[in-house]
């Protein structure tokens, strides 16, 4: 669609006739016959000379290329755009972050893949996570791992495919054999508070009980919750476990009850299928779009052709003149 982005500029467009009503016509004095003694001729003769006017017209053709420049002018000063077909981007308004336990307990073959094969948990855990965060458009994602310390795996970011693709990156024990989930939640709290963004949800899932972090999960919990982080744990894994593969289910239902998130409990891949769905559902987003449409500028179309027109005539005049010079030349001779 054409558009002017100076539409005021066509208020220009009489200009020159209010000008020609105004102001009036210039004028030069200049004797129309120059002959010697012609006061004292007049003298003699009783006469009086007096002063009179030639009022040389446009044509129709320089008028008319005139006004066709001149509207052109005011054509380009209004700056003609094109507007573009409109193009919406869809805005993050959530940050979401994934914290994945890696302990040597991930290694458990107790989980069926979807073919029916016996696999590992983590490998489980990877599947399901990678169908989950393909449906993730419009969310800032983040992937925190932990085992005997917690680690950056991902910052927040849209790119969700370089999320997956580390997720995929990942093995039992690559952060150590024990279980930092209380780490994990102090790491996810100082991504967090990078974040300017209000919906603040953390996804955690882990198969084994606290075993080395300095700061306790219940603890962690109370912080992020001033925060304003919801922090949902999923739990993995067999609950009758012993030692420090033991499934603290208290322990992570305390810290979604603290956060003002949820508890779920994936004893296999379909149950573990169903938490995302269900999440999916709960963590509904707001969605943020900014639309605008690109304009291209179209000044330099009008402005050009004025150019050439008025090069066109003063070239074609030039010519004119030096044919007239020429012959006049060759008739004194």
């Amino acid at each position: 669609m054409l558009t002017f982005a100076n539409s005021w500029a066509f208020f220009f467009l009489p200009l020159p006739l209010l000008i020609r009503w105004l102001l009036p016509a210039w004028s030069q004095a200049r004797p129309a016959v120059r002959l010697p003694g012609f006061q004292h001729l007049a003298e003699h003769l009783g006469l009086k000379p007096e002063s009179g006017a030639t009022v040389r017209r446009r044509s129709k053709f320089q008028a008319l290329l005139f006004v066709l420049v001149w509207m052109l002018a005011v054509a380009a000063l209004a700056r003609p755009q094109w507007l573009e077909p409109p193009v919406v981007r869809e805005m993050p308004t959530r940050d979401l972050l994934l914290a994945v336990d890696l302990s040597g307990s991930m290694e458990a073959e107790d989980f069926s893949a979807q073919d029916g094969s016996r696999i590992d948990r983590l490998t489980a855990v990877k599947q399901v996570l990678d169908d989950f965060l393909k449906r993730r458009k419009g969310d800032r994602v983040g992937l925190v791992i932990f085992g005997n310390a917690a680690f950056v795996q991902a910052p927040f970011t849209q790119d969700l495919n370089v999320v997956r693709q580390l997720l995929q990156e990942t093995a039992p024990r690559m952060a150590g054999p024990k279980t930092a989930f209380g780490d994990a939640i102090g790491l996810g709290i100082t991504l967090f508070e990078r974040s300017k963004l209000e919906q603040r949800v953390m996804i955690a899932l882990t198969d084994g009980n606290d075993t080395g972090s300095d700061v306790p999960p219940s603890e962690a919990a109370v912080i992020a919750a001033d925060k304003g982080i919801v922090i949902h744990t999923v739990a993995i894994g067999d609950p009758d476990s012993v030692g420090e593969e033991a499934l603290d289910e208290e322990a992570l239902k305390a810290v979604a009850d603290t956060t003002g998130g949820n508890y779920y409990f994936a004893q296999d891949r379909e149950s573990l299928e169903g938490v995302y769905d269900t999440l999916d559902q709960l963590e509904t987003r707001k969605v943020e779009t900014i639309s605008y449409r690109p304009r291209r500028d179209l000044f330099h179309w009008p402005l050009g052709i004025a150019l050439i027109m008025a090069l066109t005539y003063h070239l074609l005049m030039a010519w004119r003149s030096s044919r007239r010079w020429r012959r006049a030349s060759v008739h004194d001779q």
